[in-house]
């Protein structure tokens, strides 16, 4: 069995380069441009981790039945790759609104940027 592999979905520059991390800790990283890559990418090698931005979709920007820029993904997560565990990064004026997609979908953690290399760590190497 290989390493365990992460999606880091980079959508903003404010998306933390974690790679020294996920390397320092065994864990393979695919870097996505996108949500769209990121939900092409699921059929072939679904991803044990996510590490992706959240945005809120103020003004129906996601056709009024999603809430947020994860939804698509995190739906269709649910169907490849049920066991991932995601990890969301949120500006501090969104961050009320990630509770809303947690009620939706299963997060493993969440963080307010900026971040730090530690706050990822812990939830990386977190035994529950």
């Amino acid at each position: 069995m290989g390493n365990p592999l992460l999606y880091s979905i980079v959508e903003s520059p404010a998306h933390p380069n974690l790679s020294g991390l996920y390397r320092r800790l065994g864990i393979e990283e695919l870097r996505l441009p996108s949500q769209r890559k990121a939900v092409q990418a699921l059929r072939s090698r679904p991803p044990d981790w996510v590490v992706a931005e959240f945005f809120y979709g103020f003004g129906n920007n996601y056709a009024g039945a999603n809430l947020s820029n994860l939804d698509v993904f995190l739906g269709s997560l649910q169907r490849y790759a049920s066991g991932a565990r995601v990890i969301v990064l949120v500006s501090k004026d969104q961050r009320a609104y990630v509770d809303l997609l947690a009620e939706r979908f299963p997060l493993h953690g969440v963080l307010v940027q900026p971040i730090r290399e530690d706050q990822v760590e812990a939830f990386l190497t977190a035994t529950d």
